[in-house]
């Protein structure tokens, strides 16, 4: 490559030039930057220790020059409302982005890049000789709106409303200042970038915004107003302006880097908000990217896009995907502002999920003391030590030994409902593991009630008797408890078992029932909408079920409205097209499976509790709503409902689920936290430390684990040895095995964290 023409003058692309222009130096490298070289928008930047020694691996001048003007701080601190905490050991640093802008400038010079200042570029055929179009033209970016078809690019405005502000206050921490006032929670987000000068980024609501009567472009009545907000915190010290207007943060993304010759580089390929600190991270990693395909592939345009690509896009997506779950607890702060204030900044600080009770351990004691000591205050445990996931939890009259939740898994084992000897090792064997609360597979309320031929069902005097050996088992020799999932498949009824093919039809296909005649897929029959006749009938399929569950033994009854299962066929607009009383409106649709819940509710013993699982989002388009989640849950709390067990999903095939660790768990913090009700949560949680990080974050109440306890029985039996939890719930004839189990899992603690501390980054602080 020959020529290469960068659009835009951002750290970004700066330190792209920088590098490339190193390795390539008969390589003509042309910057066009529309301000002038003093202008910079925004005040500090901020980087980890991580980042910066990338910086040092790439270029050494560049390292020097930007660690020398770099303001640090190891510390965090939460502040709300006069509380504060600090967090030590989170190695940061910021610096001014005009100093940043300014070094790499010198540094460009230096490797003989040409610096054009002053040049708004809007016609690119000026660069038709050049190899490559670097498009780094900032968040509003003119290229990419050009051919924004051909990158596929989207762009979403996210909910709260932000301004970046700069003062003279000197602070010794990153620190968040939440403030409560009438209108709403508001934070500022602040760090030191230089001696004497410090970034205020304030952010609320839409709602908190409009209250205050805030006007975008009028800085003189922002700072004004926030500066008698925040006087306790400012301590005198103004507020200082710089083109700061009130602003959405736009969510970045493009299907594609690419178009013929021009390339995405910065916030003009993929925003993350500032949240989590990424921004300028995220940009100058790309540039880094983007700089070793071109210089792996000199004499290739197309394979160096590809690279860029291949080497780049799944990082990119996992930093906006941690930004946008970081994003959404800020867009939810008057939600968290009500828990007690250790809990909230343990929330604050594990928002993003990357960082979890044990990282924050490890970094800093004394902080995840006091965490969980307020934790088990509040649950009046004795021993304020106690791990959060090996607390008690009681439901009316039944207390689970701790918090971990089997979740109900189909084995597809059955005989004509009838559960065996697979069922009774399988659920025993948990048991006897230690799991709190076994949740059993979704067991059917009648025959054609069932997913497949090889479901369980309570509809018989033989199907009770089976399953009360099962629960006498797990009373006799455990002290777990043992609830029952009670449910109809509805549309998703009459197929094969996952092993004999997915979402296939039994050859003998009984009448499928369902809100309204929607398949689940093409290949299924189209369920018959159900009538009057059949809401009584199976109505009062699901009363004797619960009859015969509490002949049985169980200890509890889930109803089962998840997942697009017959009940849950209502719930969501997207399987409910009814023209009656029982579609349409929320209040309409939940009519039925309310009615079901309620009988059943009046022959439960009253001591004994009950749980309903329902589907918090189906991932598509028009599906149902946050407010009708919340309306599903208020609604079934008022009918007698303990806890709400918030799954997500499975309504429709066209479903698009974002996914990844704990991804689930903002659903149930939504229910749990605004409904007043407690919750269990679910999805790709796989350890005790992610366990006890829900749990203290005050995400859910009970955690439930599927594939790890299929893959290990005694998945809990080694959390207790791991966590040093002394126990009285180990059977008799396995005690002696604590002996060798305890010492195995401590050396292991000891040999995770000692890697946990190596890997730490070495702090960056000038001596």
């Amino acid at each position: 490559m020959k020529k290469i023409t960068v659009i835009g003058g951002g750290p970004g692309g700066l330190y792209f030039s920088i590098l490339t222009k190193k390795a390539m130096p008969n390589c003509q490298i042309d910057v066009y930057e529309r301000n002038k070289p003093e202008d910079s928008f925004g005040f500090g930047v901020v980087f980890s220790d991580e980042t910066l020694g990338e910086f040092l691996m790439r270029d050494v001048q560049s390292y020097e020059l930007i660690r020398s003007e770099f303001a640090y701080w190891d510390d965090i601190i939460i502040a709300r409302d006069g509380q504060t905490v600090n967090i030590s050991g989170n190695g940061f640093c910021g610096c001014s982005r005009k100093t940043l802008l300014k070094l790499l400038h010198q540094r460009c010079r230096e490797e003989g890049v040409n610096l054009h200042f002053e040049q708004n570029v809007d016609d690119l055929s000026q660069f038709a000789d050049s190899d490559i179009i670097v498009a780094c033209d900032g968040i509003g970016s003119a290229i990419r709106t050009q051919f924004a078809s051909e990158f596929g690019t989207k762009i979403e405005l996210k909910k709260n409303r932000f301004v970046w502000l700069g003062s003279t206050k000197p602070l010794d921490a990153f620190t968040y200042f939440f403030r409560t006032t009438p209108f709403g929670t508001i934070v500022a987000h602040t760090y030191q970038y230089e001696e004497g000068m410090s970034t205020w980024i304030f952010e609320c609501s839409d709602e908190t915004w409009q209250k205050f009567g805030f006007e975008v472009t009028n800085e003189k009545d922002t700072i004004d107003k926030i500066s008698e907000l925040f006087s306790e915190e400012l301590e005198g010290h103004p507020l200082i302006s710089n083109k700061s207007h009130w602003r959405q943060f736009p969510h970045v993304t493009n299907e594609k880097w690419s178009h013929n010759n021009i390339v995405l580089l910065g916030d003009a390929k993929a925003t993350a908000h500032y949240s989590i600190g990424s921004g300028t991270k995220l940009a100058m990693d790309s540039a880094i990217g983007l700089s070793d395909a071109v210089i792996a592939n000199p004499n290739n345009v197309q394979a160096t896009f590809e690279q860029y690509d291949k080497s780049r896009r799944n990082t990119v997506e996992m930093i906006q995907y941690a930004a946008l779950v970081s994003l959404d607890w800020f867009e939810n702060m008057d939600r968290h502002m009500q828990h007690p204030f250790y809990q909230f900044a343990f929330g604050c600080m594990t928002r993003s999920k990357k960082v979890t009770f044990e990282n924050l351990q490890i970094r800093d004691k004394s902080f995840t003391d006091k965490v969980l000591k307020e934790f088990n205050d509040n649950c009046n445990v004795n021993d304020k030590n106690q791990s959060a996931a090996f607390s008690t939890f009681k439901l009316r009259d039944l207390e689970l030994s701790n918090r971990i939740v089997m979740a109900p898994m189909g084995q597809y084992s059955a005989e004509n409902g009838l559960v065996n000897n697979w069922h009774l090792v399988h659920y025993g064997s948990r048991a006897t593991g230690g799991v709190g609360l076994i949740l059993t597979e979704m067991t059917a309320v009648s025959a054609t009630g069932r997913i497949t031929l090889g479901c369980a069902g309570i509809y018989n005097e033989n199907q009770v008797v089976e399953w009360k050996k099962i629960t006498d088992f797990i009373h006799q020799h455990t002290q777990t408890k043992i609830g029952i999932q009670l449910g109809h498949s509805g549309r998703k009824g009459a197929i094969k078992k996952p092993w004999e093919g997915q979402n296939e039809p039994i050859d003998k296909v009984w009448e499928l029932l369902s809100a309204s005649p929607i398949p689940l897929h093409s290949n299924i029959a189209t369920p018959k909408e159900m009538t009057l006749e059949h809401m009584n009938q199976i109505t009062a399929e699901f009363v004797q079920a619960t009859k015969n569950a509490e002949q049985a033994g169980f200890d509890m009854i889930e109803l089962q409205a998840h997942h697009g299962f017959l009940l849950a066929s209502f719930l969501s607009p997207l399987t409910n097209s009814r023209k009656d009383e029982f579609g349409g409106s929320i209040e309409n649709r939940i009519k039925f499976p309310l009615r079901v819940f309620i009988e059943m509710r009046n022959v439960f013993p009253q001591q004994k509790p009950m749980s309903v699982r329902i589907s918090a989002s189906d991932w598509a388009e028009n599906g149902i709503s946050e407010e009708e989640v919340i309306y599903i849950s208020n609604a079934f709390k008022s009918a007698g409902a303990d806890i709400i067990n918030v799954s997500t999903g499975n309504t429709v095939a066209y479903q698009k689920p974002q996914m990844g660790r704990m991804w689930q768990t903002p659903f149930s913090d939504l229910v749990r936290n605004t409904v007043h009700i407690p919750t269990i949560t679910a999805g790709f949680i796989q350890d005790i430390d992610q366990i006890n990080t829900i749990i203290l974050n005050g995400r859910a109440d009970l955690v439930a684990l599927g594939r790890p306890l299929l893959a290990d029985a005694n998945f809990v039996r080694n959390a207790q040895a791991y966590e040093n939890v002394q126990t009285d719930d180990i059977p008799l004839q396995y005690k002696m095995g604590s002996s060798h189990l305890y010492p195995l899992k401590a050396s292991e603690r000891k040999q995770v964290e000692g890697m946990k501390k190596a890997l730490k980054p070495k702090s960056n602080k000038k001596n």
